[in-house]
């Protein structure tokens, strides 16, 4: 990896932009080149639904290759230097038992720790079908809690997790349907204190999706938005799930999902970015392979 081809990325990731780039560009006036003439507040890298597993591809799915993917995206992280780096989820794929999942979570976790820079990991559905969440944070460099904030650069960053059903039950040993996706309660309460305590532009990251997908979003996602609104301090929302490059705007406040990495065989099926946040509360997304890129102006 030590030989990574950068200037081809980029010109794949120019490609992928001329062809998709209206999805996040389209009405935002120019964000993208006004950006370039500032420094950001903090950049970061952001990959998603990875699902590694051993086992033979589905349809579209490459699950093996999801080592390879991260590989050459931990490669192009180190050479940028983000500040730190967040997977939105579904880093690995449902086995049969505990034993075997637990070795693929170890597997992919020692690709992903390569990293020189603290990473940061968001619970998908795929991430406790089998395992509970304790196992899978023992099994990574994962928080004990699954919800948490951090602060770098004056922005405040939030991680979300969706992964409970509609009781209040966490995810767990394939005890809930993928379309069963909530935030609890006492979550929403956690991230009204954290968004009236935040001084400055909050990003947040989650795996469902918080937009209006009613396949793939959270059951409560509402609920979450209004909280996000009424707050007045949320600039943007970046999840996964879908598998496919998507962006919506509500209330002035930007939701983007990311590519999902196990889609499609070969380097050129890869996907992921580095995200900036500048202190107007915009931001930039520089996609790779079949990331799009996105300038998103504060509303």
């Amino acid at each position: 990896m030590d030989d990574f081809p950068f200037r081809s990325v980029r010109s794949l990731r120019r490609r992928a932009f001329l062809h998709q780039g209206a999805l996040c560009l389209a009405g935002l006036g120019g964000g993208l080149r006004a950006a370039e003439k500032v420094a950001p507040l903090v950049r970061a890298g952001l990959m998603t639904d990875l699902h590694y597993a051993d086992k033979p591809p589905t349809k579209t799915r490459f699950y093996r290759e999801a080592l390879g993917k991260i590989d050459e995206a931990v490669a192009v992280f180190e050479r940028e230097k983000p500040a730190f780096v967040v997977e939105l989820g579904d880093l690995i794929d449902q086995a049969d038992s505990v034993e075997v999942e637990m070795g693929w979570l170890e597997r992919m976790e020692a690709h992903y720790a390569k990293l020189s820079m603290p990473r940061h990991y968001v619970l998908g559905n795929h991430c406790v079908t089998t395992l509970t969440k304790g196992e899978f944070a023992a099994g990574t460099g994962a928080s004990a809690t699954p919800h948490y904030h951090f602060e770098q650069g004056g922005v405040t960053f939030v991680v979300l997790d969706a992964c409970y059903r509609q009781d209040g039950t966490p995810y767990q040993r394939k005890n809930f349907s993928w379309q069963d996706a909530n935030i609890p309660e006492a979550e929403l309460k956690w991230l009204e204190s954290v968004l009236a305590n935040a001084a400055g532009p909050v990003v947040v990251f989650g795996h469902q999706r918080l937009d209006e997908s009613p396949a793939h979003a959270v059951r409560n996602a509402a609920a979450v938005r209004a909280v996000f609104e009424k707050s007045g301090k949320v600039a943007a929302v970046f999840q996964g799930h879908s598998h496919k490059n998507d962006y919506q705007e509500i209330a002035g406040i930007h939701y983007t999902t990311l590519v999902a990495m196990v889609e499609g065989s070969g380097e050129a099926n890869n996907g992921y970015g580095l995200l900036e946040v500048f202190g107007d509360g915009s931001l930039r997304l520089a996609g790779f392979r079949q990331q799009v890129d996105c300038s998103l102006v504060r509303g």
